[in-house]
């Protein structure tokens, strides 16, 4: 078996035949996020948190299970079964080294993710490898793990430096493994001057190529996967790259502007952001990757009666975004593959330990609004609104919209700051209290809750991906 690699704008195997990616990304895996798995803030607080309240040896015990359990045979099994051929893998760089011990790499780090790479080739799933979280944050959100709106990544060479390093080391070990498609360098970079995240991608490029000179590389565009627009001729330097976007729709999201009818209007709008931001890679003739996209889904706890009309307004999202990539033969990876009832193809069941313990806590969560991710702020707005009046008075309108605008609104800006950082800090040993007390036995069955066999499919979802994947398969 051969490599994949990149030709003009399509990904090809040996014999030159196209191969279309199709998939999904197992976030909230070697990179926890907080709506993905249910505890406030980052994933770092949390780590120090638990370990702080019972102890180092149990926290290490519930988080290495937790890994363990969360993709298995049954996983991949299950996925293959579904027609779908390429799982996204984001990871986070403290699996690899410590801050207090940089560029040492960590064993350990590669005990999960080689179980899980070998995992998908054994049953014919290509993977690709993402770093998600990079040091000093790579940019603004809480899925960089840095625990603050500020990307400090762009404004220290060190924590740069530490990136190549890794990737050298990931390099070298995965070189010879044909059925890993490529490596997705740094995700959703938010470089405010548009010109270092070139520069550094200059140098990731070089540093892989001369170790590992087969493997494609999947790069990210600026602003969240979004913005092409100062790469210029930058394509001219490096092959064997495709480039992703990341495309989701407002109207896959509690925020819609108007409920979702699929009319003439709405289905311009999805079509003209996709076009928006693959737009620089069609000028010049080069392969575009959907690396992330996908809605968020309703809850009866929280939903009630809507929340089947709500899903099926959704799963239209859904088809009406997945006929625009199937005329274009887009690869593709879906947000996301396991969660807790959000987002994911399938997730944890409301009877399993896990979601039984943190059941009050969740709903605490929800009313809140501390999760950035499809937040519904709608029982919490009014005490932030004399806020944002505030700043809408005072400040000049032309300073109120900062970086990384337009993608990040005022709201938004004001929601990440005050609620999704601020008062999810407060929450953090609240989540790690509720193990205090549990044994090793009832941390492995918390952990286990996680396993394949205590999740519930998303039928709908699921069965629309299959059907896509079939007509691309056919050639139609």
């Amino acid at each position: 078996m051969a490599y994949l690699k990149v030709s003009g704008t399509k990904i090809v195997d040996q014999n030159g035949e196209e191969v279309i990616l199709r998939g999904a990304g197992l976030g909230g895996w070697m990179n926890m996020e907080n709506f993905i798995s249910g505890y406030p803030g980052c994933e770092f607080q949390i780590r120090a948190a638990l370990a702080d309240v019972v102890g180092k040896e149990k926290s290490e015990l519930f988080f290495d299970k937790f890994l363990e359990y969360f993709f298995q045979d049954e996983d991949a099994a299950f996925f293959k079964s579904l027609g779908l051929n390429c799982i996204r893998i984001p990871f986070n760089y403290r699996h690899f080294e410590d801050d207090m011990n940089p560029r040492v790499l960590k064993p350990e780090g590669l005990k999960h993710l080689d179980r899980v790479i070998d995992l998908c080739a054994k049953h014919g799933i290509y993977t690709i490898l993402d770093l998600h979280t990079a040091p000093g944050g790579q940019n603004t959100d809480w899925h960089s793990d840095a625990g603050t709106h500020i990307a400090k990544f762009w404004e220290h060479k060190d924590f740069q430096d530490r990136v190549i390093w890794l990737w050298e080391e990931l390099a070298k070990h995965y070189a010879g493994n044909t059925w890993i498609a490529g490596y997705n360098p740094l995700n959703e970079p938010t470089d405010p001057y548009h010109t270092r995240l070139i520069d550094f991608y200059d140098r990731v490029y070089a540093a892989i190529r001369t170790i590992d000179p087969h493997h494609a590389l999947f790069l990210d565009g600026n602003t969240f996967a979004s913005d092409f627009s100062h790469f210029g001729d930058a394509y001219k330097k490096w092959e064997n790259v495709a480039y992703s976007i990341h495309d989701y729709s407002v109207f896959g999201f509690p925020a819609a502007p108007e409920q979702y009818v699929s009319n003439e209007q709405q289905l311009h709008r999805l079509r003209r952001s996709y076009e928006k931001k693959r737009e620089w890679m069609d000028q010049h003739g080069q392969c575009v990757w959907n690396g992330e996209w996908g809605p968020v889904y309703a809850r009866k706890e929280y939903e009630g009666d809507r929340t089947d009309a709500i899903n099926e307004e959704r799963y239209r999202v859904l088809k009406d975004q997945l006929d625009i990539y199937n005329k274009d033969r887009l690869s593709w990876s879906i947000w996301l593959y396991k969660d807790i009832g959000f987002q994911g193809m399938v997730y944890v069941s409301r009877e399993t330990p896990y979601m039984m313990l943190f059941k009050d806590f969740l709903a605490k969560k929800h009313r809140l609004a501390i999760d950035a991710w499809g937040a519904d702020d709608s029982q919490v707005r009014d005490v932030y609104q004399p806020l944002i009046d505030l700043i809408k008075k005072e400040i000049k309108p032309e300073h109120q919209n900062l970086y990384p605008a337009p993608v990040w609104k005022l709201t938004d800006r004001i929601g990440r700051l005050a609620r999704n950082i601020l008062v999810s800090e407060f929450l953090i040993r609240e989540w790690a209290e509720h193990f205090k007390g549990k044994s090793e036995a009832e941390i492995d069955e918390i952990a286990k809750s996680f396993a394949f066999s205590n999740c519930l499919h998303r039928e709908g979802l699921n069965k629309v991906l299959t059907d896509n994947a079939s007509l691309v398969a056919q050639g139609k």
